[in-house]
């Protein structure tokens, strides 16, 4: 009997192999077409970045190309020095700056300004206190009448201390009753003639000195029922000549001081004002203390009158300007920045408002550079075309060029006016 080749499975294996293929066809066959869906869309937007990316470039690089190719042409011109020294007047009838007169303007300003000071007394003095008292004043002389001792009579102590008597003094008679006589008295006010505590002496009796070899010198006396007081001795401040003469400088001096600052905030940042051309007038000064016054203190006055005479810086820098430029042709230009001033006054008039200042100022000149014209003759050229070109056009008047493309790859100018730029460079 012929061998049968079976092609398939055994039941046994295909009963189970069945089972296997229902689950697997009772499975959605979907996914996986959705992920080669996928993977093609994925691919064609990298296609459409790529070529969005190499669009941008080339418009970019199309409108650097085609609109904003640019030259950059920097020239340094040489610079010629020329100096030069000049007078010129300045005062306050100018209103504006005259080259042919050699004029500028200035400005007059006035001011009058009081001022007063509390100064210190440097003198040193001493101070004696003068001791005080009474005493009781007797006439016993005889015959009996009243005596008259004038202001200021001395008395002498038993100690060696005069005092005198500080008013005129009456003395009444003396008096007798039953034989027997009683002085008349008063009593005065007496002064030390002297200062010091060694005056300041207890009670005592007193005789008239003046008196002395005449009948009343033993009957004119006086007698102290209390100590003298008052006496002492010490040392003070006093003025001193010295110190009124400079109380007087440093109070001009601070005044002036001032006025100045009041003139320089009236004029503006560019006002020049030289130290020769401000005067100073002392109108009054003085004070009520007097040399040799005991006193810590004094006040000291003075009244100050300031005047001065400005001018602006910028109208010497216009009068240098304009002097350079009539002074050379007219195919060159000045560098404003290398323009240098020195000046000093020569003579002021101050009551005319007037004054002569000698300037000396120099400054870089170059030739002229017509850049609207070379910008023409620029265009459409190379580096070597441009170098040259600058070279027939400007000659020795040239000391350096440097020349940029933009961008990095072109090598000649645009066609256009506006796209050769030339900057003149002078450091």
């Amino acid at each position: 009997m012929p061998r049968k080749i079976y092609d398939i499975k055994s039941p046994k294996v295909a009963v189970k192999t069945e089972k296997e293929i229902k689950e697997f066809l009772s499975q959605d066959p979907k996914p996986i077409k959705r992920s080669a869906a996928k993977k093609k869309e994925r691919k064609s937007s990298r296609k459409i970045w790529v070529i969005a990316i190499i669009l941008i470039l080339l418009a970019a690089g199309g409108y650097l190309y085609f609109k904003l190719q640019k030259v950059s042409v920097k020239i340094w011109p040489k610079l010629e020095n020329f100096s030069y020294e000049q007078t010129v007047t300045a005062s306050q009838s100018f209103e504006i700056v005259d080259l042919s007169e050699n004029l500028i303007p200035a400005k007059y300003i006035e001011i009058e300004k009081i001022g007063n000071k509390d100064f210190n007394a440097t003198g040193n003095a001493s101070d004696e206190g003068k001791a005080m008292g009474t005493i009781t004043v007797y006439n016993k002389y005889s015959p009996a009448t009243s005596i008259t001792l004038k202001q200021g009579t001395h008395f002498l102590s038993d100690s060696g201390k005069y005092f005198k008597t500080l008013e005129r003094i009456v003395i009444p008679a003396a008096t007798t009753s039953g034989g027997k006589i009683t002085p008349g008295s008063i009593e005065a006010k007496v002064e030390a003639t002297e200062g010091g505590d060694g005056y300041n002496i207890g009670p005592a009796n007193f005789s008239v000195p003046k008196l002395s070899g005449s009948p009343y010198y033993y009957s004119i006396y006086g007698i102290s029922k209390d100590a003298m007081v008052g006496g002492f001795a010490g040392s003070v401040k006093k003025i001193t000549e010295s110190d009124i003469s400079e109380a007087k400088s440093e109070i001009i001096k601070s005044i002036s001081a001032e006025s100045l600052e009041d003139i320089k905030s009236q004029l503006d940042a560019d006002y020049m004002l030289l130290d020769d051309a401000v005067f100073y007038e002392t109108l009054s000064s003085g004070t009520d203390a007097k040399s040799g016054e005991i006193k810590e203190q004094f006040n000291y006055r003075a009244t100050v009158k300031t005047k001065a005479l400005a001018f602006k810086k910028s109208d010497l820098d216009k009068f240098a300007k304009n002097y350079i430029i009539s002074e050379m042709s007219e195919d060159y230009a000045v560098l404003e920045s290398s323009i240098k001033l020195e000046y000093a006054l020569k003579s002021i008039n101050i009551k005319d408002s007037e004054a002569t200042i000698e300037i000396k100022f120099s400054a870089d000149i170059y030739r002229n550079i017509n850049k609207n014209l070379l910008s023409l003759l620029l265009t459409g050229k190379n580096k070597n075309q441009i170098n040259e070109t600058i070279n027939n056009n400007l000659s020795d008047s040239v000391s350096r060029v440097e020349i940029s493309f933009f961008p990095f790859w072109i090598t000649k100018s645009p066609k256009s006016q506006k796209a050769v730029e030339i900057e003149l460079n002078f450091q």
